[in-house]
């Protein structure tokens, strides 16, 4: 049997929210699941990975950002830097010392590039590898902002917020505080110094919120000798079709072996 062992609980922090988490302590660089706008750590894919952590034997580590899922704390308080933040410190305080892979999904992409040059400079837990799925960097100035209504954006001169309609659930809830901090969290201003580690990214070719000219845009500014880029035919922005799970779970494996080689 793969040796690994696995936690769940609250990581409890002075002054921010408590964030829910489940992690397994295993060989090589840690996984890291960062999940996407308004998702949990328990959904199909982070599910996917936990189980091929599981049987693999790698290190894993899932978590939901403040306001999501089981964590503490509103979701309309937070913001991309906020949620960034969450996410480097629950690396450094539930990642073992070494290494991480950052899996990013939808807004997670977003916090994996916006992650990768602080964990370069605190050392602890230097990212080695990336894994993009429907990314979504910058989502707020190049996706929603374009596209609002004069009723939308009159709600949020008046009342700091709008709902936007969601077809899988709850309507979205867009703050004034996310789309400003948004615009001043972007990454997709020039080329994105990633130190050279290698990229996976899977996009559908279906997608109706982050559409693939997106994603393209995106691997325009990623350093090209290491990025691959997966366009699925049929795929949509869930990404959670039995294949789609195969292609994920191929992917991190493939990254596992590479970084391995490099080490």
């Amino acid at each position: 049997m793969p040796d690994a062992s696995r936690s769940a609980g609250l990581l409890r922090r002075d002054s921010q929210p408590a964030l829910a988490y489940a992690r397994w302590t295993g060989r090589g660089p840690t996984l890291v699941w960062l999940g996407g706008l308004r998702s949990d750590m328990t959904g199909t894919k982070a599910e996917a990975l936990d189980a091929l952590a599981s049987r693999e034997g790698f290190g894993f580590l899932r978590f939901d950002y403040r306001g999501h899922g089981t964590s503490e704390g509103r979701f309309e308080d937070g913001t991309i830097t906020l949620w960034t933040e969450d996410a480097r410190e629950a690396i450094a305080a539930l990642a073992p010392e070494g290494p991480v892979i950052l899996a990013g999904s939808s807004m997670g992409a977003w916090i994996a590039l916006g992650l990768v040059g602080p964990l370069r400079t605190e050392g602890r837990n230097p990212a080695v590898a990336l894994l993009l799925l429907a990314p979504a960097p910058d989502f707020t100035t190049r996706l929603v902002e374009p596209n609002l209504t004069d009723t939308q954006r009159r709600e949020l001169e008046e009342t700091g917020r709008f709902v936007e309609p969601s077809p899988y659930g709850e309507g979205m809830v867009y703050t004034r505080e996310l789309i400003e901090d948004g615009r001043a969290a972007a990454v997709m201003t020039g080329p994105i110094d990633l130190g050279g580690v290698p990229v996976r990214i899977i996009q559908g070719m279906e997608d109706r919120e982050v559409p693939p000219s997106h994603a393209l845009d995106l691997a325009a500014l990623l350093p090209s000798e290491n990025v691959t880029m997966t366009l699925v035919p049929g795929g949509d922005h869930r990404l959670s079709e039995p294949e789609d799970l195969q292609r994920m779970e191929q992917a991190v494996l493939d990254l596992l072996k590479e970084v391995a080689a490099l080490a």
